[in-house]
C-alpha cells in the first residue's frame, strides 16, 4: 500500500457511487480506502426540536454502523484486495473531509448528500471541499461511470500546473487517452507583445491563435514524454472556457480542472470555472490545488 484514499459516507445514494468510485481509485493506485462518516444531527437527519423523540445513543450508533457496513459492503465490490477502513468523526461534513485530506492523495466525494435540494446539481459540501480539500478532489456524479477520455482543462498558470500532473497520472492508471483542452477568447488572452519594441503593441493577424497553442504546448511539455504510452490530443478552441469544457465533459469519464487560473481574483479558493465545471459537468470532475495553495 502507497497511499490513502479517503471517501465521505452519508448513508446517500450519491455517497455510495462514490464509493465505488473511490475503491477503484484506490486499487489502481495500491492505495487504502478510508470509508469516513462525519456525525452531526442533521446529516443523521435527526430532528433538533419538535413533536419527533430524540433518538438514543443505540439507536444512532446502529444507523451509524449499519450505513458504513452498507459503504464497505459496495468498496469491496468493485476493489476486493484493497485494505479498506472506516471512520466515525464529530463535526461538519466539510471540516471533517478538509482534515482528512491532509493525510490523503484524493478525497471523493458524491455529488450531492442527505438533506441535498431535489433538482441541484452539485451540493455545498462538495463545492465547499473542492474549495478548502489539501489533495485533490473528486466529485463523482449519481450516473455510473462514464466511458471516455480524461478531458483536462488547461490554462498555462502556475495554478494549473498541479492539474496537468494529476491529469496525466489519472490517465496512466486507468489506461485511457487524454484531451488537453485549451479554450481563449480576445479578452482572456494576453496580448503577445511586438517582435520590435519599437513597433506598436499591436498583434498580427493570427498572432492571438499561435501564442494561445504555444501556451498549451508549452503546458504539455516533458509530460508526453513521462508518459509515452498515453494517447494526447491537444485541442486549442476560440472560445469561452465554460462553455467549451461542459461541452467536452459530455464524451468524457472524468474532468479535470485547476482550483484557479489566470486571471482569477488574488484570494479566491475556487475559480467560476472549475465552479461552472462542478455544477454543469456531465461526468464526474476532478479539483486539483495547487500544493501550498490557500
Amino acid at each position: 500500500m502507497s497511499g490513502l484514499v479517503i471517501v465521505g459516507a452519508d448513508g446517500s445514494a450519491s455517497s455510495l457511487v462514490a464509493v465505488e468510485a473511490a475503491g477503484r481509485e484506490a486499487r489502481w493506485r495500491d492505495a487504502g480506502l478510508r470509508i469516513v462518516h462525519a456525525f452531526h444531527w442533521p446529516t443523521a437527519r435527526v430532528p433538533l426540536w419538535g413533536a419527533l423523540p430524540m433518538p438514543d445513543e443505540g439507536e444512532v450508533r446502529k444507523m451509524t454502523e449499519g450505513l458504513l457496513a452498507e459503504a464497505v459492503e459496495r468498496a469491496r465490490t468493485v476493489a476486493p484486495s484493497v485494505d479498506v477502513t472506516r471512520s466515525v468523526v464529530t463535526g461538519d461534513p466539510v471540516t471533517v473531509l478538509e482534515a482528512q485530506s491532509r493525510a490523503a492523495e484524493l478525497v471523493v466525494v458524491g455529488s450531492r448528500g442527505m438533506g441535498g435540494f431535489v433538482g441541484l446539481m452539485v451540493g455545498s459540501t462538495a463545492v465547499r471541499l473542492a474549495a478548502h480539500g489539501r489533495c485533490p478532489v473528486l466529485v463523482v456524479r449519481d450516473s455510473p461511470e462514464p466511458a471516455g477520455p480524461i478531458v483536462l482543462a488547461v490554462d498555462g498558470s502556475r495554478a494549473g500546473v498541479a492539474a496537468v500532473d494529476f491529469a496525466f497520472a489519472e490517465a496512466a492508471l486507468r489506461g485511457v487517452g487524454l484531451v488537453a483542452l485549451h479554450a481563449w477568447t480576445t479578452w482572456n488572452a494576453p496580448v503577445p507583445p511586438p517582435q520590435d519594441p519599437a513597433e506598436p503593441y499591436a498583434s498580427a493577424p493570427g498572432m492571438l491563435a499561435q501564442a494561445e497553442g504555444r501556451l498549451l504546448a508549452e503546458a504539455l511539455a516533458g509530460h508526453r514524454e513521462r508518459y509515452p504510452d498515453i494517447p494526447v490530443e491537444s485541442r486549442v478552441v476560440h472560445g469561452a472556457t465554460r462553455e467549451a469544457l461542459i461541452e467536452a465533459s459530455g464524451s468524457a469519464q472524468l474532468l479535470v480542472v485547476g482550483a484557479r487560473g489566470r486571471g482569477g481574483f488574488s484570494g479566491l479558493l475556487l475559480g467560476s470555472v472549475s465552479q461552472a465545471a462542478l455544477h454543469h459537468a456531465h461526468c464526474p470532475v476532478a479539483v486539483v490545488r495547487r500544493p501550498g495553495e490557500s
